[in-house]
């Protein structure tokens, strides 16, 4: 990355606790040498000791920051944390609130950014909460949120998706009394010879159009959203604007079925 300006020695206590969090004292004397960094205290140290000022000398001897940042991003590597997924997303979130206020921010990927420094703890806190701040204002169905919380306090663009667009699929068994999953769900719910649920009177070729769009809306969502990120590592759209607009969509659909009607079958 481009050239990273010192960072400040009293936010850096901070960042330097929490990645000493992530390592054992052997990976940090390994993670170390490959930054070329020398460990000034030693492998008797304590961890975040090591870290910080390790890391501050350094960047004294350079007169800029970017063997920290590279040590950073070494340091929260995914790969590091193929087996324990929260720790990285906790870690980055943390660390993400400190660096901040140094105009830098660690992405899904593990690398660093440049962004505009944060002045006060507020906008700290708001930016390690960017999907959910985009969120706001929208009106977001409270089944989304009570499927995708811990996501959205994440900031797991992913998995927010994810999980709410479990959370239709849920909704949909439990209004219906269907138990199938799917495009086979939204077929057996809004057959419309023989409809569990309606979204209207269905008296009309308008209605009956509507009721039958509604049904492709909802199998669309499964198929181009929650079936393809089940077989991807990875969120196959751009960040959190995109997230953002895919939760806006699968709230409107949860929407629409709180005016459902449940279709008795004799």
């Amino acid at each position: 990355m481009s050239k990273v300006e010192c960072f400040n020695e009293s936010n850096f206590e901070q960042v330097s606790r929490t990645l000493a969090e992530t390592v054992t004292g052997t990976q940090l004397g390994y993670i170390f040498s490959s930054c070329q960094i020398d460990d000034i205290i030693g492998a008797t140290g304590t961890k975040w000791k090591r870290i910080y000022h390790s890391m501050l000398e350094r960047q004294r001897m350079d007169k800029c920051g970017n063997h920290v940042a590279q040590f950073i991003m070494a340091v929260m590597s995914p790969g590091r944390f193929a087996k324990e997924k929260n720790k990285f997303i906790e870690a980055r979130r943390e660390l993400n609130l400190f660096l901040s206020f140094d105009g830098l921010e660690l992405d899904e990927e593990g690398k660093l950014h440049h962004v505009e420094k944060s002045r006060t703890i507020s906008e700290a806190e708001k930016r390690c909460q960017i999907l959910s701040a985009k969120l706001v204002g929208r009106d977001i169905h409270p089944e989304v949120i009570k499927f995708c919380k811990v996501e959205l306090l994440h900031d797991n663009y992913f998995h927010a998706v994810f999980e709410a667009t479990k959370s239709l699929a849920q909704r949909l068994r439990d209004l219906s009394g269907e138990e199938t999953d799917g495009s086979r769900l939204v077929d057996a719910v809004f057959d419309l010879d023989k409809p569990t649920l309606a979204i209207n009177k269905l008296t009309s070729e308008t209605e009956k159009m509507e009721h039958k769009g509604f049904a492709t809306l909802l199998k669309g969502c499964f198929m181009a959203i929650r079936n393809p990120l089940a077989h991807e590592p990875k969120i196959l759209w751009n960040g959190e604007d995109d997230a953002a607009d895919y939760l806006t969509l699968i709230s409107l659909l949860h929407r629409k079925l709180d005016s459902a009607v449940r279709i008795p079958r004799y």
